[in-house]
């Protein structure tokens, strides 16, 4: 028997093409696959008007999100108030617990379910810039704690990210499920070859090419990678490192190669447009996420395997369980430049047992394709009702056994 079909409340951070993020690409991709898997979503997120004619009117913008915190609190409850007041969800679903913390009081009767994809209140300086939110780590550890424990079912990444929700916020581990992360399958299964897609990148089609889609920002590792190039090019003398994506780095890492004489041997490419990037993965021999913390799944990891292009991860966080179902010979035994050129060395000289392209690909179409995260969410979403359904059930029962145990002593 099919379960029954629910209706979700979407509340977001931003809408994926205006701030480009794993967070608001996986709620992209839910808002656009649950239908599909039994369940109607609206969403609303900071965003412009223009997310609502991008959405077909399915997610609205609450407010801009460089407007002020305070602003953009006040805009979340008052949209979520009058979503209520339109259309009745059977569960409301919270993916940025700050912007879901102001109306926990307008959804109390109904099931919340929590996606968890990092412990916000740790990761100090990365959410200034993508979020404009300035406020202290136990502020943000009290929202998020608010947020969790009111929550019926917790969606995270990863054992790792389990492990963080309980014993960083105490959350019991029968509250959590979890689902890995998804991305397009079929986006990043490109048919253009590696030579079309470095002359399209303006990369030499001739040299061994090592890639990372990274923001740029201190726990991601990248400083590492640039010095890891500083033993590899003694080794594979024509390898090329291309860096991709922005952040608050940017000058810096390209200080630290032109410090160490690099420019022949790595690239910065900064920011890219998001349908270019299935060309990166495709032009390069070899991916890599050298992540140092906080890493509860890394999106990067499943975009290169379906691109076809086999990919080294740190042991850190959620990476080794996004790979190690393929090969666990793609999980570094460390983070740090030593271990990095180690691992590029030898994937480059043929040393370590690479999948091929096609593996990479069944790999990441059948356990991260968008439908197959879907599918399990759909599942968590309903559970949530149920559970909610059975627990309201027993609190009205327990309150109707006190009233006639009252009523009877009274007589």
């Amino acid at each position: 028997m099919n379960a029954q079909r629910i209706s979700a409340l979407q509340l977001g951070l931003h809408w994926f093409p205006e701030r480009p993020g794993g967070l608001d690409r996986i709620y992209q991709n839910l808002i656009e696959a649950l239908p599909d898997a039994g369940v109607d979503v609206r969403g609303l997120v900071a965003g412009s008007d223009a997310v609502a004619r991008e959405s077909n009117g399915v997610v609205r913008a609450f407010a801009r999100p460089d407007r002020p915190l305070v602003e953009r609190l006040r805009a979340a409850r008052r949209a979520v108030r009058a979503m209520l007041g339109e259309w009745s969800p059977d569960v409301v679903v919270s993916h940025f617990a700050l912007y879901s913390a102001p109306s926990l009081d307008l959804y109390r009767d109904r099931p919340l379910v929590s996606h968890f994809q990092g412990p916000w209140s740790d990761e100090t300086g990365l959410e200034r810039r993508a979020t404009g939110v300035h406020l202290g780590g136990m502020t943000k550890a009290l929202i998020e704690r608010a947020v969790y424990r009111r929550s019926t079912r917790i969606i995270v990444l990863s054992s790792a990210f389990r492990d963080v929700l309980e014993s960083r916020f105490g959350v019991p581990g029968e509250v959590i499920r979890v689902i890995p992360g998804c991305v397009d399958v079929p986006r990043f299964a490109i048919s253009t070859s590696r030579e079309v897609a470095c002359e399209t990148l303006g990369l030499p089609a001739d040299r061994p090419i090592v890639v990372t889609v990274r923001r740029l920002a201190r726990r991601m590792g990248i400083e590492d990678l640039i010095d890891s190039f500083r033993q590899v090019r003694h080794t594979v003398p024509d390898a090329l490192l291309v860096i991709v994506g922005g952040g608050v780095l940017k000058d810096e890492l390209a200080a630290r190669v032109a410090q160490h004489g690099l420019e022949n041997h790595v690239r910065l490419l900064g920011r890219i447009e998001d349908d270019v990037l299935p060309l990166v993965y495709r032009a390069a021999d070899l991916s890599i996420v050298p992540t140092v913390a906080l890493e509860g799944f890394g999106l990067t990891t499943v975009e290169s395997l379906a691109a076809g292009t086999p990919v080294l991860v740190t042991p850190v966080g959620g990476l080794p369980e996004a790979v190690s179902g393929l090969s666990q010979d793609l999980v570094l035994p460390n983070f740090g430049a030593n271990a990095l050129a180690a691992g590029i060395v030898d994937a480059l000289r043929g040393h370590l047992r690479l999948p091929s392209a096609d593996a990479c690909h069944a790999y990441a179409r059948t356990g991260f394709d968008v439908p197959v995260k879907a599918a399990r969410t759909a599942k968590v979403y309903q559970e949530a009702v149920r559970v909610f359904g059975e627990q309201h059930s027993a609190r009205r029962g327990g309150r109707r056994s006190r009233d006639a145990a009252m009523m009877r002593r009274d007589a």
